[in-house]
Order: structure tokens, then sequence, then C-alpha cells
């Protein structure tokens, strides 16, 4: 049975399931506009899936054809997978950050196998062993490559503004650009009193920014084409002290369930990514390759017991964590390293 929650005063919640994943389900929310319903993100691109945000609305007794617009939180396919197909269906705009729309656009337009290719690189200067990357370079020289989630996920046709109300009649959403997770991913504050008068500013759409017990994955932000030195967990960080300083008295995530206290959260969150950079520092004691910090680091089950997919992940959280490092000058790559090592200042 498909589950509807209702958040009060136009705002509800469908879970809409990611197929063979552990997080299990999507959060779409619909909220009531005076043009029409707007669905904040939408869900992985799946048969069942959309069977079940479909299943969903109608126990609202809304049609997908009746979906006004589509607003995304970020890229990822879990959150823009279906978006196409409701457009297809309704006519709806689709709203997403530059920054993620310009991921969107080069996934499309890229040759796939050249995200195997990078992958598969990025791997090897990281340290993964020769028995990790074979695979993905078999995959790419047979061609597999129609099942990588994202090549075929929609452009948008509106860009949202960080800071700015997006234009839904009868309500105040504003984005809050909260990037780390993706470099554009945006968190919607409704601007209106809480439907239960909970003390706090409006409520707020996290997305995947904030949840009440997962750490969002942090990772290398993904582009073969730009040499940039990014930062993405600064920026995760930076993002989450602004969140905290907004105060909102309910957050309605992407994952998991709503929750009150944003501000605890984060302060949770900031103290977990302290603590995992101190443990960092111990281990660069002596230099060690990403692929070597995270075979060491604590992950929620032994390194052995990891899928091959999400050491890939884990792998992406370590490089991330070390580039926050060096930017602190708490670390530093050793020169001439192949593949690259790092060691602790």
């Amino acid at each position: 049975m498909t589950q509807v929650t209702d958040h009060g005063a136009g705002v509800w919640s469908i879970e809409v399931p990611i197929p063979d994943n552990p997080l299990g389900h999507t959060l779409v929310h619909l909220l009531e506009t005076g043009r029409g319903p707007v669905l904040i993100d939408t869900g992985w691109d799946d048969p069942a899936s959309w069977d079940t945000l479909v299943a969903g609305l109608g126990a609202l007794d809304v049609s997908v054809a009746d979906i006004h617009g589509v607003v995304i939180t970020h890229h990822h396919p879990d959150h823009h997978g279906l978006s196409g197909q409701v457009r297809e269906a309704s006519g709806a705009w689709i709203a997403m950050h530059a920054a993620d729309s310009a991921v969107v656009r080069r996934t499309r337009e890229a040759e796939p196998g050249l995200w195997l290719d990078y992958l598969a690189d990025k791997l090897a200067r990281a340290g993964a062993p020769e028995e990790h990357t074979a695979p993905l370079r078999t995959a790419r020289a047979a061609g597999r490559t129609s099942r990588l989630p994202g090549l075929r996920a929609a452009l948008p046709d509106r860009e949202i503004v960080p800071g700015e109300l997006l234009d839904l009649a009868g309500r105040r959403l504003r984005a809050v650009w909260t990037p780390g997770h993706t470099p554009g991913h945006v968190c919607l504050h409704l601007e209106e009193a809480h439907p239960a008068n909970r003390p706090g500013n409006g409520r707020l759409f996290s997305g995947d920014h904030l949840l009440p017990e997962i750490t969002p994955h942090i990772g290398l932000y993904e582009d073969p084409d730009d040499a940039t030195v990014t930062d993405p967990l600064g920026d995760y960080l930076d993002s989450l002290e602004r969140i905290g300083r907004l105060a909102p008295a309910e957050v309605l995530p992407a994952h998991q369930y709503a929750f009150p206290d944003a501000a605890g959260r984060v302060q949770e969150l900031l103290a977990h990514h302290e603590d995992r950079l101190t443990g960092l520092l111990a281990l660069l004691a002596e230099p060690l390759t990403p692929w070597q910090v995270a075979e060491r680091m604590e992950w929620n089950r032994p390194w052995g017991q990891i899928p091959y997919g999400s050491r890939n992940i884990a792998v992406s959280e370590a490089e991330a964590h070390l580039r926050r490092l060096v930017k602190l000058g708490r670390a530093e790559a050793l020169a001439g390293s192949v593949p690259t090592a790092y060691v602790a200042l």
C-alpha cells in the first residue's frame, strides 16, 4: 500500500520506492498552489516507482496530468529520475539549480563510456587495486553502459535562483543554496506559519542535506572536463551552519521522516565530520592513498563486507575529507606520488 502522509496546510509526502537500495524510498512532497499541485522531487525512474507515485497522487485525488510544476532539490536519480515522465504526462515545468542542471546536461551529452573511463582512472589515481578497476574497463570494452543512472535525465526548463521566492501562486517558498551533497543542492524554505504552531521559522524541505538519522554522502563533484580543485565538505559544512541559523520549526527531508530541531541535528553533523577529520589526521601519520584511507575509516560495516559500488562511494568520501584537510593546512599530498598519497602536517 502506498504510504501518503498529510503534513498539514496543503503539504503531503508520498513514499516512492528506490529499487534495490537500503534507503528504501524517496519522500516526494506535494505542495498545493493557486495554479495547481507542485511536486518537490519525483523519485527513481523505475516502473514500480512510477506506479507508486501515480497511486499516491490518486489517494490525494490528484492526477499526474494535474501537476503544475516540479521543483528538484538535486540531480541524483532517486530525486530527479521521474521528472521527465511527469512533464510528459502533465506539461509541468521542471526547476533546478544551475550547477546541477549543468551536471544533467553534461551527463546527457557525453558518450556513456566516458563515465566508466573516468571512474576507472579516478579510482586508479586514488590507489584502487587492479582487481577493483578491471570490471569497469571490462564493462567499457563490452559497451555495457545502458544501465548507468542519469543518462536520460530530463533537462530542467527553469532555474532555481538562491535567495529568491519560487513563482508559486499563494505560497512563499524560498530557495536556499546548500552545496555539498551535490554542487547545486537546494533546500526549500516554506516561509509560512507552521500548521501546528510549533516554534520556529516555517518548514524546510531539506532534500538530502539534512536527514534525521543518516549522514548524507559528501564526495567529490564529478566533472571529467574540469580540473578545478573543489572542496565539497567545506561547502557542506558552511551550508549546514546556514540552515542551522534559519531555525525552521520542522524539517521535511527526502528520506526517513519529518523532524523538529534542525539546529540540533546540524550540530550533530558538524561534530561528526570534525571527529572524522580528527581520525583521518591520526591515520595520516604515515602516507596513505585515498583507497588506503577508505579501507581504514569507520563505516557501517567492515571494509571486507562493503559492496563493490559502495566502495567507490566510500573512496570519494575519503577524498572529500582529505581535500578539506589540505585546504585547512592540516595535511598535504606528497609531490610526485603515484597514486597520490597524503600525509598529516
